[in-house]
């Protein structure tokens, strides 16, 4: 394992990708993996990642906020 995520960092670190990127893409994936293995219950998957449950909701809940497109009007000004 330690050396496909060796790998990958080159790989990051070749395009460039900022150390803030990489770790908040991480932490949303583990999150997003560790809920659809416990079928998107949040009190289980927080004890998997060692977490309280707050703050596996919180963070799903700013992920979420961050992938929503923004709306004609928003885009427009109006």
């Amino acid at each position: 394992m330690r050396a496909r995520l060796e790998a990958l960092i080159d790989e990051m670190l070749d395009g460039r990708i900022l150390l803030g990127e990489a770790l908040s893409e991480f932490e949303k994936l583990y999150i997003k993996k560790a809920l659809s293995r416990n079928k998107q219950n949040l009190s289980k998957t927080a004890a998997i990642l060692g977490v309280h449950r707050n703050t596996v909701a919180k963070r799903v809940a700013f992920y979420q906020k961050q992938e929503r497109p923004i709306s004609r009007t928003k885009a427009a000004g109006r």
